[in-house]
């Protein structure tokens, strides 16, 4: 390995980066903070940036659904300080085919974040109510905008006069936006949905009906963050979250002539976030069925809608139980649709409010992140040293189920 100090960060390569200063290896082991590794594998398919969390990831050749399994490789080249360091969560994989990866070395997000929220229909609406109640110790401000003026005189009027009784309480600021303010903060959540099919009227995939129209406002908003050089976290809610996120991908990426060239939005900027509710519905049926086990053992995969795999026990998987579990899950947002409602509250406040603010904290949480080349949900935490995925030792009909999610998704965007 050849050790380089760039923008005062201890980097590590495998080739030679012309250009940079080297270092030796002593005086990379003195890092008190993150260190990085370069590698080069195909944007189209690779994170820009990821955490290493095993020496097996340090400089990988590729990536696709596999990163999910716990890694078995032997390495044998690492040198215990950097072991170390992949230990605590303190080494920071950069793919370098990526214009702007020098970018990473400097990601620093602060204590409290401002969030901006686009669209505020049902979702978006009570997402803001959410973040308003629950958001203070890790939210200084929640922007608000829709192209509907009276909605966010609405969301304001109504949201900033939700307040606790308790005077210590501390609530975040509800600010009305302007369309050039769209992009200062650290998360820009959006929330547009159109073409949401009536109550009774609605065909087998709600969600797959609404991704035309979404994706067509999503383009113009990732055009803005491109020009605007947003580093923040680009948020899709809006259904369905795991294609309309390849659709930001790709959609930021291209040049003024539609050519990729990878300026744009990082894969690990975008985040799709769907399957939080998906978990609480799926903890709910489990209840129900006496299967008690899914809240520590269980775990969910995959989109927000056709594709969802769950799993009723990582350790002990019920192939039987994991399948009615995932029928159930599916099928949820038909039932409360079959009692006369459209189902946005437990979407908005699970999937939206709680998840948002675990990945503030750097915990763990449900959320579609970048993984070989489409978005995919799993439960990951948001480090300074980046995404980590939580990895499993999948029993062999799982992961199968699982495979066939990622080629289904594989092919739709």
């Amino acid at each position: 390995m050849i050790y380089y100090r760039i923008n005062n960060k201890i980097v590590l390569s495998k080739i030679p980066r012309d250009s940079y200063e080297i270092v030796s290896e002593e005086e990379a082991k003195k890092e008190q903070g993150i260190i990085y590794a370069l590698t080069n594998i195909d944007p189209r398919k690779s994170r820009r940036s990821f955490c290493v969390t095993h020496p097996s990831e340090l400089f990988m050749e590729k990536e696709d659904l596999s990163i999910l399994k716990k890694p078995v490789d032997n390495v044998t080249d690492i040198p215990n300080w950097l072991i170390d360091k992949i230990n605590k969560r303190q080494v920071t994989s950069i793919n370098a085919t990526y214009p702007y990866w020098e970018k990473v070395l400097s990601i620093n997000y602060p204590d409290k974040w401002r969030i901006n929220i686009v669209g505020l229909g049902d979702v978006g609406g009570t997402l803001v109510a959410g973040l308003r109640l629950m958001g203070g110790d890790y939210v200084s401000r929640v922007g608000i905008y829709d192209v509907e003026e009276n909605r966010i005189k609405r969301w304001h009027y109504e949201a900033a006069q939700i307040l606790s009784p308790d005077d210590s309480a501390i609530h975040p600021e509800i600010h009305p936006l302007k369309e050039e303010e769209l992009f200062d903060c650290e998360i820009f959540a959006f929330c547009v949905s159109v073409g949401v099919p009536e109550v009774g009227k609605e065909p087998e995939d709600v969600r797959i009906a609404q991704f035309e129209g979404n994706a067509k406002i999503l383009k113009q908003y990732v055009k803005m963050a491109r020009d605007k050089n947003f580093n923040g976290l680009f948020i899709v809610v809006s259904d369905p979250v795991d294609m309309l996120c390849k659709v930001a991908f790709n959609e930021s990426n291209k040049d003024e002539n539609g050519i990729m060239d990878f300026r744009g939005l990082a894969p690990e900027q975008i985040r799709g976030y769907g399957l939080g509710v998906m978990h609480g519905r799926a903890a709910y049926f489990a209840e129900e069925k006496g299967a008690s086990q899914y809240l520590k053992e269980g775990r969910i995969f995959g989109p927000h809608g056709e594709g969802v795999v769950v799993a009723d026990s990582i350790s002990n998987y019920n192939e039987e139980l994991s399948d009615y579990l995932t029928i159930r899950t599916k099928k949820a947002n038909l039932d409360v649709r079959a009692f006369g409602f459209k189902p946005f509250v437990a979407p908005a406040l699970g999937s939206g409010t709680l998840a948002f603010i675990e990945t503030i904290k750097k915990e763990w949480h449900y959320s579609a992140t970048f993984m070989g080349g489409i978005f995919i949900g799993a439960k990951n935490r948001l480090l300074p040293s980046g995404v980590e995925l939580e990895t499993y030792d999948f029993p062999e009909k799982l992961y199968s189920k699982l495979q066939n999610t990622y080629d289904y998704l594989e092919k739709l965007v």
